[in-house]
């Protein structure tokens, strides 16, 4: 699925409660009126794991936070929406998704968390290249994230090489461009060495290129 890669304890168990046990429960009920009516000064810090606690926003993870990262960065003069729109759109995808002359002769997307992908590349003598996985991540017009680590139904795949996280952040006056950011994440130090020498940003840089391309006549 990559340009360059032709890829709940139960419940505790009800316990009876003695009659020593009641009492308990009297006494602890008299005290909490008895705090009803004198109230802290300040509101008492939730304890529960059952009560709502405010988390803080959810921070994009930077490419530098993973050393086995391959990173291909552009600012394209399209809004974001137009370059999201040409990833998920099967008969735009098939436009620049590989360097020419290469070709896409078939794409199969089902864009949702867990839906399965099929790209199939064709080289300049015919051959073909298929190339399955799944999307694990769908953020409309600003992220996808997928993987060949799995196929459609949490099949695991032989031998996973890579997860793609592709950013679309709008900047400039209007959103009239985007920051596009696409990243392999490899498992190993050694299937990230491979795919860079297999021309990794040659290969992810042109297919930008021909997404910036095809993204102005949109």
């Amino acid at each position: 699925m990559s340009p360059s890669r032709p890829h709940a304890r139960p419940p505790p168990e009800c316990t009876r409660l003695t009659r020593t046990g009641n009492r308990a429960v009297h006494r602890a009920a008299n005290r909490l009126d008895a705090d009803d009516r004198f109230p802290p000064p300040h509101p008492a810090r939730p304890t529960s794991p059952f009560t709502p606690v405010p988390q803080p926003e959810p921070r994009m993870t930077s490419p530098t936070d993973h050393p086995q990262d391959l990173v291909l960065t552009r600012l394209i003069d399209a809004p974001a929406a137009t370059l999201y729109r040409c990833w998920t759109d099967t008969a735009l995808l098939q436009q620049w998704f590989v360097p020419r002359p290469w070709t896409i002769a078939r794409a199969e997307i089902d864009l949702r968390p867990g839906g399965g992908s099929l790209i199939v590349m064709r080289d300049p003598d015919g051959q073909e290249y298929p190339n399955a996985g799944v999307y694990l991540e769908v953020v409309p017009e600003r992220k996808l994230v997928f993987t060949d680590a799995y196929t459609a139904g949490w099949v695991p795949t032989d031998k996973p090489f890579m997860t793609a996280i592709v950013t679309f952040e709008a900047v400039g006056d209007g959103g009239r461009q985007t920051r596009y950011t696409a990243i392999a994440r490899h498992w190993t130090e050694a299937a990230r060495q491979q795919h860079e020498a297999m021309g990794f940003h040659s290969g992810w840089g042109t297919c930008a290129d021909q997404l910036a391309e095809l993204a102005a006549t949109l």
